[in-house]
């Protein structure tokens, strides 16, 4: 049986890409920040006759709790098949705007979005060179393509103007690249996914559905050994091939 790692997983796109991964055989360790929080997501689950998932305390901007939660799963499994880095946020409040978002915002976003990243990959990377066939997925989103947010031919490009956010995303982009370019010669899988905007707490409840959300970022989770690697998609904003430029 597969396992897979979702940080962020107890609620929103994390939990919906949890429990599709469940429905395909896998098992899953739900990271959550709170603890509580992800085990009423473990009952949610179990509740629907889902019972391979595991509540793992993890705040991704935290060294030790990333530590202890290795620890914890290095109990349980040698190696770990899938990461998907999924936890984010938005930057704390608004503005967003690049001339009024107060540094504090940057730093938030950056420390999860970025930094949380790079420690939780390079915490579990070990467990995940134990697998056959790893898999690592960013949760990330057009908003932070440098060549569409410079294009005023995206639809969006008068109106996804999140400064914060945006720019922590592309320094994932960034990091994604890198990482992909140094496991090249490798079985990993590496591949940075939009789910678009989707309907959770992120979004105010607006956009599409989680359920579909859930799929995009799972496609790229099974891929096969001649599947893409250190590339960038969005099937919201490419339906044709998904493959969106950096």
């Amino acid at each position: 049986m597969k396992k897979a790692l979702i940080t962020g997983a107890n609620k929103g796109i994390g939990f919906e890409t949890a429990k599709q991964l469940l429905q395909k055989g896998f098992y899953v360790y739900i990271g959550s920040r709170s603890l509580e929080n992800g085990l009423q997501a473990v009952e949610k689950l179990k509740a629907e006759g889902l019972t391979n998932a595991e509540a793992v305390q993890m705040d991704v901007t935290d060294d030790n709790s990333v530590k202890n939660a290795r620890t914890e799963i290095g109990r349980r499994t040698d190696a770990l098949d899938v990461l998907i880095n999924n936890a984010g946020i938005n930057g704390d409040v608004p503005p967003y705007t690049a001339l009024e978002a107060k540094t504090d915002q940057f730093s938030a976003a950056f420390n999860t979005n970025v930094f949380g990243v790079a420690r939780v990959t390079q915490t579990f990377i070990d467990l995940l060179k134990k697998s056959p066939e790893p898999r690592i997925v960013m949760v990330s989103t057009s908003v932070g393509s440098l060549t569409l947010q410079s294009d005023p031919d995206w639809p969006a490009y008068d109106f996804a103007k999140y400064a914060v956010y945006g720019s922590s995303k592309a320094a994932l982009n960034m990091y994604t690249i890198h990482l992909a370019y140094e496991l090249r010669d490798t079985a990993f899988k590496i591949n940075a996914v939009c789910p678009g905007y989707t309907k959770t707490d992120f979004t105010n409840h607006s956009g599409g559905e989680v359920e579909e959300a859930g799929k995009r970022i799972i496609k790229y989770v099974v891929i096969d050994q001649t599947g893409p690697t250190g590339k960038f998609f969005s099937e919201e904003t490419n339906p044709e091939t998904g493959e969106i430029p950096w």
